[in-house]
């Protein structure tokens, strides 16, 4: 039995539970990508099979709300955004949860003014071993209410072993992402690290590994992105890829594959190129590959609901964006009326307000899903504003019978 774990209930919602409990009872293994299909006559709402609350997000839930509960009286800190959701962490800071910095790395509080009893929540995206040693130092317990990932942690194990074995450890993901971050400390203890971005990045970094650009180039290109001591004319004859765990699966797989070809055009096939496949999430690649089976479903529109700043949510968001019109949202409230959307627009990393954004045509058919940091309740506020703007619709146990009963208790 998969583990379950102890979640607020206020973040649970009854549509989406009714969906996901019958999507799980008739395909535990999840081998059926199809969407979920709403049907409420004037409008049609596909659902991903697989969104929202991931195994990570969910320990680190409820490992936050249990320190708030098992401290009610002593000062209680999260170390950074405890994942990238503005509803989750506003809920945690009114329970009074204060925040030592910010997602970018700004200080917000001195962790000078911390005292050994104070209480520390480490973010699930990890930290860096730097910040751990300071926090240690200054007598802060950082091992009680550590919610890392266990699969960042499988990110540090896996650089551990690359830089073990004399490999430079090549780190896919955003410079200045908490995660990639944490996974930079951790690798540098190590072996030589350097984030890339994305497959540019990846083509840049091939033409050094061959020989066709210097060391002068290499310094400019990727300054910033290297560890300290970092020599491009030793520490690339040898290197491995490891992943920011939010970052789009096929990507990681395009910078893997451009780095191997020209290691083996440099060096040869063997001893120069370590794989590193095995360290991609599970969660993420579901998500992703649900959000594909989607785009094969006549869709009008996308409604992709999470924090602005939460990577997972963005890939998808990108998924979408080359096929149909996508809008972004933190949740119901972005959605003014049915004339009316306010969106974050990414990549332009602005949020913008579109116009008749519901097409004339019925019935319109709209996908919705959201990011693994965003509560379920908030996509069903999504779908019940949505539907609202249409007339004549049928009611939601109607929509929902195809995968269960559901009483009017349930849905009230």
């Amino acid at each position: 039995m998969p583990r379950t774990f102890d979640i607020p209930q206020f973040y649970r919602s009854p549509i989406i539970s009714t969906l996901k409990t019958a999507r799980m009872a008739a395909d535990p293994r999840k081998k059926d990508l199809t969407p979920s299909l709403l049907d409420f006559g004037p409008v049609h709402v596909w659902i991903a099979r697989n969104f929202g609350f991931c195994f990570g997000v969910e320990n680190a839930v409820e490992i936050a709300y249990r320190a708030i509960s098992d401290h009610p009286d002593r000062r209680l800190f999260m170390l950074s955004e405890m994942i990238h959701n503005p509803q989750v962490n506003n809920d945690l800071r009114r329970r009074g949860m204060q925040f030592l910095r910010s997602s970018m790395g700004d200080q917000l509080i001195d962790f000078k003014s911390l005292a050994p009893e104070d209480i520390v929540v480490i973010p699930a995206f990890g930290t860096t071993l730097e910040i751990k040693e300071e926090l240690k130092e200054l007598g802060v317990d950082v091992r009680t209410y550590d919610t890392t990932c266990p699969f960042v942690k499988k990110v540090w194990r896996r650089s551990e072993k690359i830089g073990g074995d004399g490999y430079t450890v090549i780190i896919h993901g955003k410079r200045l992402h908490e995660e990639s971050r944490a996974s930079f400390s951790h690798a540098n203890e190590h072996a030589p690290v350097l984030v890339i971005r994305d497959v540019d990045d990846a083509e840049d970094l091939a033409q050094v590994i061959r020989g066709e650009k210097d060391r002068h180039y290499f310094y400019e290109r990727f300054a910033e992105c290297y560890s300290e001591g970092f020599d491009p004319d030793q520490d690339l004859a040898r290197i491995g890829v490891v992943n920011q765990t939010t970052m789009l699966v096929t990507e990681t797989q395009e910078v893997t594959d451009v780095l191997r070809k020209a290691t083996v055009e440099r060096y040869g096939e063997e001893g120069h190129f370590v794989d590193t496949s095995d360290t991609l999430c599970y969660a993420t690649h579901e998500n992703q590959e649900a959000a594909r089976a989607m785009l094969e479903k006549p869709l009008d529109l996308a409604l992709v609901v999470g924090g602005y700043n939460s990577s997972n949510t963005s890939q998808i968001v990108s998924l979408y964006n080359e096929v149909i019109p996508t809008y972004f949202i933190r949740g119901s409230e972005e959605i003014e009326d049915r004339h009316r959307i306010h969106h974050y627009d990414y990549p332009a990393m602005q949020v913008r307000t579109t116009v008749d954004w519901i097409p004339s045509r019925r019935p319109v058919s709209v996908a919705i899903t959201s990011g693994a940091s965003c509560p379920d309740m908030l996509v069903d506020d999504v779908i019940r504003k949505v539907v609202a703007f249409f007339e004549g619709v049928t009611t939601f146990e109607e929509a929902l019978a195809p995968y269960q009963n559901v009483s009017e208790e349930l849905l009230d």
